[in-house]
């Protein structure tokens, strides 16, 4: 297990130690080799990263089959749930023998996800090497799973860092990061904190009202970062500010990360305009099931072969397929032909593609969505995604706002769910919304959808958000 891995239980205790005591402990754990921290793993997954750019389609497919091999295999031995699922469906594992005859396999919702959990956790890995996890998605559905210590958090780093060097990422390199990070839940609180850890200047994703944004500039400026890592609705909220006061950026960053909420190609062009550099788009979600990033010289997303198995589902009628997911190397809780609620649209252009991988021109994802504060804050909604288990027990989450600092939190409970938590996960809210929202929870039959059945994290009745 990855140091990492061993210390992440301890970082609520270590983010409530006075500062100079954190930064003390943390510039110590800076200097730590990447390859101490992350463990083995993490070597493995960043050689595979580089090694596979060189791979023929032959070679692609014969790692494939080898981790789709063992990750079916496994499933079908140690994990109930996908046991009773193969069966009943007569998949038979050992009869695979391309991708087409995946076909067979029954895929998984995340409902499957909600009721079935316990099942589709493997009986083979014992629970120390497991780590729990939630998310609310791109779909206000939240669902927990189990990632693999020691193997999943390694090779995420390992991938992550894969698609940042493609913009001129380095070991090393000073970052700002603008995406979700609490700083004060006070409407008029600080907005920074540094991790020194990582050498990284935290900027807080609530608090970007048009009267605080000379601070976010003032302290970007006082850092002097190499790269600026933020939500894209973030990103979007400080150029159009510099744009509409006559200011110009005055920070030389190397590049622009963005992820996590969906970037058009126009509100794209306004940030490298502003900014003055790379602005790198990449598609992936928390389940860690199938990852996609922009090449070194095109804007197309091209799906890493050695991550997981990517599918797409039918088209419907604007062009957009579901993407489909198989894990590899998470043995803890394999997730087999996942449906993400994710679409996306095919690029089927000419051959002007650097990797030879499924390859996708639009990715329609989470859409920058926002609450709006009784002081005028914009909250983003993808800020707001829990990583603990605030909402599990309930099938859906959807926030409602037809006024300024008023909202409504619907829900849909499972048949078991405990009402005597509404008020712990109402205070999870309030912690990441601030002091200067009114909150009111709303038990619903089912939450709106969009054209496509899919949930939506928000139904917002106010104009919000940048207009690029």
């Amino acid at each position: 297990m990855s140091l990492e891995d061993r210390l992440y239980p301890l970082l609520g205790a270590y983010q409530k130690m006075p500062l100079g005591v954190r930064s003390a402990i943390g510039s110590i754990y800076r200097w730590i080799p990447g390859r101490l921290k992350w463990g083995k793993a993490y070597q493995d997954f960043r050689s595979l990263t580089c090694e596979v750019e060189t791979w023929s389609p032959d070679q692609v497919w014969e790692y494939q089959f080898k981790q789709l091999k063992r990750t079916l295999n496994h499933a079908a031995n140690y994990c109930p749930y996908y046991h009773a699922r193969f069966l009943e469906r007569q998949f038979n594992v050992q009869k695979l023998r391309g991708p087409e005859d995946m076909q067979q396999c029954p895929m998984l919702e995340k409902v499957d996800l909600i009721d079935h959990l316990p099942a589709l956790v493997s009986t083979d890995i014992p629970e120390k090497q497991r780590l729990y996890i939630t998310t609310g998605g791109s779909t206000g559905v939240p669902v927990g799973f189990y990632l693999h210590k020691g193997i999943s958090r390694p090779k995420e780093q390992a991938f992550l860092e894969a698609m940042w060097r493609r913009a001129g990422y380095e070991d090393g390199d000073r970052l700002v990061v603008i995406r979700g990070h609490v700083t004060d839940s006070r409407a008029r609180g600080r907005i920074d904190s540094y991790d020194p850890t990582r050498d990284w200047l935290m900027l807080s994703s609530y608090h970007l009202t048009i009267n605080r944004l000379d601070d976010y500039l003032e302290a970007i400026e006082n850092f002097h970062p190499d790269i600026l890592h933020a939500y894209p609705s973030a990103a979007l909220l400080i150029a159009e500010y510099l744009e509409k006061t006559g200011q110009s950026w005055r920070t030389p960053i190397k590049a622009l990360l963005c992820g996590s909420e969906r970037l058009t190609i126009p509100q794209k062009r306004l940030l490298e305009k502003v900014f003055h550099c790379r602005v790198y788009r990449w598609y992936g979600h928390s389940e860690r099931v199938v990852l996609a990033g922009e090449g070194r010289d095109s804007e197309l997303f091209y799906f890493f072969p050695q991550y997981g198995l990517v599918e797409f589902g039918p088209q419907d009628e604007h062009g957009y397929q579901e993407v489909i997911g198989t894990s590899f190397h998470n043995m803890a809780m394999p997730l087999i032909r996942y449906r993400t609620g994710d679409y996306v649209k095919l690029h089927n252009g000419p051959g002007d593609r650097e990797f030879f991988w499924p390859t996708v021109s639009e990715i329609a994802g989470r859409d920058q969505e926002f609450l709006v504060s009784g002081e005028g804050r914009l909250i983003s909604l993808t800020a707001i995604n829990m990583h603990s288990d605030i909402f599990d027990g309930l099938y859906a989450v959807q926030f409602f706002q037809d006024t300024p600092g008023v909202v409504e939190f619907h829900y849909v409970p499972t048949r078991n769910f405990d009402h005597s938590r509404l008020a712990s996960i109402e205070s999870g809210i309030r912690e990441k919304l601030g002091d200067d929202f009114a909150i009111s929870m709303r038990q619903v039959a089912e939450t709106d959808k969009t054209g496509r059945g899919k949930h939506r994290w928000v139904v917002q009745k106010l104009h919000t958000g940048p207009s690029a």
